[in-house]
């Protein structure tokens, strides 16, 4: 959402109105046009100081609409062309103001611009696996697709009697330093989000039934350790 949205405001709600008859409103939700006060611009071109926009939201347990005046919030969100009228880019795009919500959205704004953020993964180019002079022993590298052509690999180790290792490299070269990227990170995010669901063929294309095997399940270590896309 963040990489989504234009501007990204702290916000306190001032007013609500529920919206009836909106035709696509999911059951158990209602529609609400807000009016709120901005009380900061974490992100974007500037907005006024009063916004209003729609959200649907969960009534409450007893299926009654929520009571949001004055509830502080975060905001992703697009300039619709109406002065002071912002669109949400998402149903998830209202966000609790919480001191935790507020440092992690600023962290993900600063990744997002810093000059080595790491690039969108658009596929896989080539997997190599390689057995080692010992039983068990072995590694598997797999190179990615980026959107900016900027070389970015995983490596898979593997020891006799040791949890297999893997890692992530930003550079032509790996060292090590590679490490599998800290959850909730931007570049756990591009990988998480960006890598396909398997290894395609092609990426294996040449080698040994055995070693193409392999790699698929060096592939699928990577994956797992890495879990499902949250968006």
């Amino acid at each position: 959402m963040a990489m989504a949205a234009h501007e990204v405001v702290a916000a306190q709600i001032s007013e609500t109105i529920p919206v009836k008859g909106a035709a696509d409103v999911a059951p158990g939700k209602t529609r609400y046009y807000i009016q709120a006060d901005v009380k900061a611009l974490i992100s974007g071109a500037g907005v006024p100081s009063r916004i209003s926009y729609l959200v649907d939201l969960p009534d409450d347990a007893r299926g009654k609409h929520l009571k949001l005046k004055n509830v502080p919030v975060l905001l992703l969100a697009n300039a619709t062309g109406t002065p002071g009228e912002l669109q949400l880019v998402g149903p998830r795009a209202q966000v609790p103001r919480t001191p935790e919500a507020e440092s992690r959205l600023r962290a993900i704004l600063t990744a997002l611009v810093a000059p080595d953020a790491p690039p969108a993964i658009t596929g896989i180019t080539r997997a190599f696996h390689v057995p080692g002079s010992l039983p068990g022993e072995s590694e598997t590298q797999i190179f990615l697709r980026t959107a900016d052509k900027r070389p970015i690999s995983l490596s898979i180790l593997r020891r006799p009697n040791e949890e297999p290792r893997w890692a992530v490299a930003l550079t032509e070269l790996v060292d090590d330093s590679a490490a599998p990227p800290k959850p909730e990170t931007l570049l756990w995010y591009r990988l998480a989000c960006g890598l396909p669901a398997k290894l395609p063929d092609a990426a294996v294309a040449g080698q040994s039934p055995g070693d193409a095997d392999a790699a698929r399940a060096d592939y699928q270590l990577v994956l797992n350790g890495l879990g499902p896309c949250k968006h």
